[in-house]
């Protein structure tokens, strides 16, 4: 990717799913998923980038039981996958419904459009209709959890899949949850939920009530989360209100950061696993905003600078320069909605972002700060 100038990919269909590949470490790849409203007609596309050329090579495999709302790679198999799909039904009513796949085995890419294997049906329909993700345990491949209705249910991959546990959400109004996703620390026993403006964390030890609360994080319903794995409080919130907030769930009275650098939704936030301080926002305002907040970050004191190093004498205090808070980074290769952004598993500099017309972007963390960052 020469000059760090963008890559990009089209698709016939519209898109909202996109995952790195995350089991795969050495090569830069990605999955999307399409949502054709022709059932029959959506895709699964594995999109492998070469970063010495900047060329792309894909391949496309039918998925043709539904519109996938949400895809996910395992974390310990890179040729397996889960999604949730909105599929249509004998009667002629929708639903949303979830599958575990595996990839071929290719020995290259073709422009023929592969059949995907089945592994599993993971059916939740007995807890509810609306089915908003099945996400992966952060290592074990194993383990997933559906998240439907004001349910979050535990499966077991491994036997079935069979449920293992399973917690509500009881209050008026018939809450339902937007979102979830695994808290990464403590042994992963903790499961964190969206619904509407309130974040709440659940241990799997004891289920039937939440273990923590952020009551009315935003002002409008939040779209998404994400935990900083580096330190062990640090969670990541973003929403309708255009803001991405900061937590410390030790203490979620008050957000410890709060910025909002779109202008309109923001659907989705990730933080680089490895360089803390880089944070992914993407939004409806077609645009992918690269920030640093490093005053968070596992880094936020920069890199001590040690005597023998060139210092001059008012310099006793002497540090690197750190990289400050603030936008380093705005994208704006797409014409609508981005829906999500991921960070790669193989190369901690790149991103994607995938837009709701089909276009997939490839980007690189600007040379400058990640010199800044490295030095």
């Amino acid at each position: 990717m020469e000059n760090d100038s963008p890559v990009i990919y089209g698709l016939e269909f519209q898109t909202r799913a996109l995952s790195a590949q995350t089991a795969e470490t050495d090569i830069v790849r990605f999955l999307i998923g399409t949502q054709s409203l022709k059932f029959n007609n959506n895709q699964v596309h594995l999109v492998e980038l070469n970063e010495e050329t900047g060329s792309l090579k894909t391949q496309v495999f039918h998925h043709s039981i539904g519109e996938i709302w949400s895809l996910q790679a395992s974390p310990t198999d890179p040729n397996v996958f889960i999604t949730c799909y909105n599929t249509l039904n004998d009667d002629g009513s929708c639903q949303m419904k979830g599958a575990l796949w595996k990839l071929p085995e290719l020995k290259e890419y073709t422009n023929n459009i592969e059949n995907l294997k089945n592994l599993a049906e993971i059916d939740t329909t007995p807890y509810g209709t609306d089915l908003k993700t099945i996400a992966y345990h952060p290592m074990d491949s194993t383990k997933a959890v559906s998240v439907v209705d004001n349910k979050f249910i535990l499966w077991d991959l491994a036997n079935g899949p069979q449920v293992t546990t399973s917690g509500t959400l009881a209050s008026k109004g018939q809450p339902r949850f937007t979102n979830g996703k695994w808290n990464p620390h403590n042994g992963c026993n903790q499961f964190v939920t969206l619904n509407e403006n309130n974040v709440r964390g659940w241990d799997f030890r004891n289920p039937s009530e939440a273990s923590w609360t952020i009551l009315s994080a935003h002002s409008q319903i939040i779209r998404d989360l994400d935990f900083n794995v580096n330190r062990q409080y640090i969670l990541s919130t973003c929403g309708d209100d255009g803001y991405m907030k900061f937590w410390d769930i030790r203490s979620p009275s008050e957000p410890v950061l709060s910025r909002m650098e779109h202008s309109h939704w923001v659907w989705s936030i990730r933080i680089n696993r490895f360089h803390d301080q880089l944070v992914l926002t993407s939004s409806s305002d077609s645009r992918v905003i690269l920030c640093s907040i490093a005053s968070i970050s596992s880094e936020s004191f920069g890199h001590i600078v040690s005597p023998e190093d060139d210092c001059t004498q008012n310099d006793y205090n002497c540090k690197k320069n750190k990289l400050e808070d603030g936008v380093v980074g705005r994208y704006e290769e797409h014409e609508d909605s981005v829906y999500a952004v991921e960070w790669s598993s193989a190369d901690p500099w790149t991103f994607a972002s995938l837009s709701y017309d089909g276009r997939l972007v490839l980007n690189k963390v600007p040379r400058k700060y990640k010199y800044q960052i490295l030095l």
